[in-house]
């Protein structure tokens, strides 16, 4: 099985509150003169034929850089979840690469890895680091929808509640370093020594 980033919809979830950052749109948030936005798109673009940005503000802002933007069905149903149904809708490729917009410095080989990892009966494949997993950082096949919003409907809100009763693949990288992202205005300064 060879999934090829002609098949992958990268899905950037950009609709977090920022409530660590004083509230303000995440993905606007500006990192050595750059956003986060425009950092992460920089990293998925190679990975994937089509792009969708998950938002819930900004989003006429969003729009001029000129990818597909959609917010979040309701307002019942918010958060990385929420984010995740969104994306999918959208897509129109078998296969999506969900990564949040505040991981700046994200692999550049994390649709390839995830996607080597995917089987037959494999629905997801997700990033792990010797500290934790990564559930946004994920590879999913678009037909885990229905799945998804089921979840949605009975109430859970967390991603890993709906990964841990998913057909999944795990796959390790060697630190943290790839996945570290930008919570806090110290989180940031940390990470431009290292940019």
């Amino acid at each position: 099985m060879h999934i090829t980033p002609e098949q992958i919809t990268a899905g950037i979830l950009a609709g977090g509150e920022g409530r660590r950052l004083g509230g303000i749109d995440k993905g606007w948030y500006s990192l050595a003169g750059q956003s986060l936005i425009e950092r992460t798109l920089e990293r998925v673009r190679p990975q994937a034929a089509r792009i969708v940005i998950s938002a819930n503000r900004s989003v006429a802002r969003y729009r001029k850089l000129g990818y597909t933007v959609r917010g979040d069905d309701s307002d019942d149903h918010r958060g990385p979840l929420a984010g995740i149904a969104t994306v999918l809708k959208a897509a129109a490729t078998p296969y999506v690469l969900i990564v949040p917009v505040d991981t700046p410095m994200l692999p550049l080989d994390l649709g390839e890895r995830l996607a080597a990892a995917m089987k037959p009966g494999t629905d997801l494949a997700v990033a792990r680091t010797p500290e934790r997993l990564h559930p946004l950082h994920a590879l999913m096949r678009r037909s885990v929808l229905d799945d998804v919003q089921a979840a949605l409907f009975s109430g859970v809100r967390r991603v890993t509640d709906w990964q841990n009763d998913t057909a999944r693949a795990i796959v390790d990288w060697p630190s943290e370093e790839r996945f570290t992202n930008v919570n806090s205005d110290e989180d940031a300064e940390a990470l431009v020594e290292r940019l």
